[in-house]
């Protein structure tokens, strides 16, 4: 008789901080009964992602096993957890389970790429669950930077999985459900097989603060400001708007919203009941006939983002607002890692602009959503679970909670994007591996990593691309090839232009390969076009240090 096991595959998610997206499954080996939770996106970068607008897991293992699949559960509404959700549920087409506030994101990321929102099925909290196969589960509410935020308490078979989504132990949070204490050590006390849990600050080494800890001094600073006040934090962090926004009419300064998601994130959350109080806010057009000293601007873009207020802001106007010397701008976010070098560009051309940045440094003004290290040992001690799981987090912060996981008694390992772990017994151990690549979505269409799409767009932005043209007419060539360049210095060492030095060299080439005999075969061709690419490439290396990308056509008459 073949016996059941219990296993978890991060697809997203584990190795780095983004795109998460997790399988449990639970059944006989290779039968398994499947469910998915979270299936969020990760953003791209001018140096490594060149053109690509998100990027989510590749569920392609999923996708073969559609038929096995018996839900799809949503921690919570940030885009790393919900973002790809409308891009890759048509590949796997399960029920798709949330609390109400993320089913309402979940229900347009649906709807915008034309799907039914009704697959979008709204659960209340625990005590509440739902069945799905062999799995049994429950949103139990956690304090994060985002409303209704949840863990999962997955009952099997094989024992209880407590499944934290991202969280912090926060008892006043300003919008949204404290964390319980009393609750968590109450599930803790019935029996945690599992913990699979949220990585992100495990190298912060104090306590996290509350929500509520900064409203002082952000009013302080709302207060006390001269000019005009302009703010940006994440749009999802709606306790942070509504801190920043009633701080600014404490201060007698009318609030607007600049942005879309910063606009949209509040309609979505007064529609739903999340925020009963927020202040009432004043359009652009209003805005530019307020004293500044009378105006706070709540704006979008606190990671860099190009094209997001912030950016726009810092170049000059953005709907006819202006920041100028005297008024302040805040940071009331963390840099995420990767976006330094943009975020720093919005400062430094704030600066220039005689604005008084205050960025994230001081911590005065910003906390985390996420568990520090005391904290995940809080909770290691509430749940004490047989097993730890680190997840969320890249491989440097998976490695670290395990450590802290072995050093408070719990069995624990680092499971990376693709490790099928067994967690069936009392130690768990990585039993197998699946291909955990990404997708891209590239303008209108999705790009496999490995379809070289965006590696060879990466090349042509660092090295440039040549094309050469060749006419041939039987066995002579009609002008001789004449070369294109994109991305490429007009002249090298040499002092002459690059296209005329490059024209010569293949015109030398293609003399040397029509003595050998040519031929109208495609085999001939072929082998032509990987000569003069070879020339090109050989020939840019010498004069501008630079072994472009070349595009080779011959074309023959008939």
């Amino acid at each position: 008789m073949t016996k059941d096991r219990l296993f978890y595959l991060p697809l997203g998610g584990a190795d780095e901080v983004g795109m998460n997206t997790y399988v449990y499954g639970y059944g006989p080996p290779d039968r398994e009964r499947l469910i998915v939770v979270d299936m969020g996106v990760a953003f791209p970068d001018m140096e490594s992602t060149p053109g690509v607008d998100l990027i989510f897991a590749d569920v392609s293992w999923l996708a073969e096993r559609a038929d096995r699949i018996d839900a799809i559960f949503i921690t919570h509404g940030h885009e790393d957890h919900v973002g790809a959700l409308g891009h890759l549920w048509p590949q796997l087409r399960a029920t798709v389970f949330t609390r109400a506030f993320t089913g309402h994101l979940a229900r347009r990321k649906f709807e915008e790429r034309g799907l039914d929102g009704k697959t979008v099925k709204v659960v209340e909290s625990w005590p509440g669950t739902v069945q799905a196969g062999p799995f049994r589960v429950g949103f139990a509410p956690v304090s994060h930077s985002i409303p209704e935020s949840s863990a999962l308490i997955i009952d099997t078979p094989a024992g209880r999985i407590v499944h934290t989504g991202d969280f912090k132990l926060d008892a006043t949070p300003v919008v949204g459900e404290a964390f319980d204490e009393a609750f968590w050590r109450g599930i803790g006390d019935q029996g945690v097989h599992v913990l699979t849990c949220d990585s992100t600050n495990v190298f912060s080494p104090l306590p996290g603060r509350s929500e509520a800890s900064i409203e002082a001094e952000i009013r302080k600073l709302a207060a006390n400001a001269s000019g005009m006040i302009a703010a940006t934090t994440f749009a999802s962090n709606v306790a942070r708007l509504q801190t920043l926004a009633s701080a600014g009419v404490a201060a007698g300064r009318s609030v607007c919203l600049l942005g879309r998601a910063m606009r949209q994130m509040v309609e979505d959350t007064v529609t739903t009941g999340i925020l009963t109080d927020f202040p009432k806010t004043i359009s652009p057009d209003e805005a530019k006939s307020m004293p500044r000293e009378h105006l706070m601007l709540l704006v979008t873009g606190s990671q860099g983002e190009g094209r997001a207020a912030s950016a726009a802001l810092s170049r000059g106007r953005y709907l006819g607002l202006e920041l100028s010397e005297g008024d302040t701008f805040l940071f009331s976010s963390k840099t995420i890692p990767g976006n330094e070098r943009a975020v720093l560009r919005v400062v430094n051309a704030l600066s220039r602009k005689g604005v008084d940045v205050i960025d994230d440094t001081s911590t005065l003004y910003h906390v985390s959503g996420h568990a520090n290290r005391p904290d995940l040992d809080r909770m290691h001690e509430m749940l004490r679970p047989s097993v730890v799981v680190p997840m969320h987090g890249e491989c440097r912060h998976l490695k670290e909670h395990a450590r802290v996981a072995a050093r408070n008694g719990f069995a624990s390992l680092v499971a990376g994007n693709g490790s099928l772990v067994d967690l069936t017994g009392t130690v768990p151990k990585v039993t197998d591996h699946v291909e955990a690549g990404r997708i891209y979505l590239d303008g209108k269409v999705q790009v496999g990593a490995l379809d070289g799409v965006i590696r060879n767009r990466t090349r042509m932005a660092m090295n440039g691309h040549v094309a050469v043209t060749l006419f041939l007419e039987g066995d002579e060539s009609d002008g001789g090839p004449w070369a294109d360049l994109t991305g490429l210095p007009g002249t090298g060492v040499s002092g002459k232009s690059l296209g005329a030095v490059l024209e010569t060299e293949l015109d030398r080439q293609l003399e040397r390969s029509m003595g050998h005999g040519a031929s109208e075969d495609e085999e001939f061709d072929d082998r032509l076009a990987d000569e003069l690419r070879s020339v090109v490439r050989r020939t840019c290396d010498t004069e501008v240090g630079k072994k472009p990308e070349v595009t080779v056509l011959i074309s023959r008459s008939n």
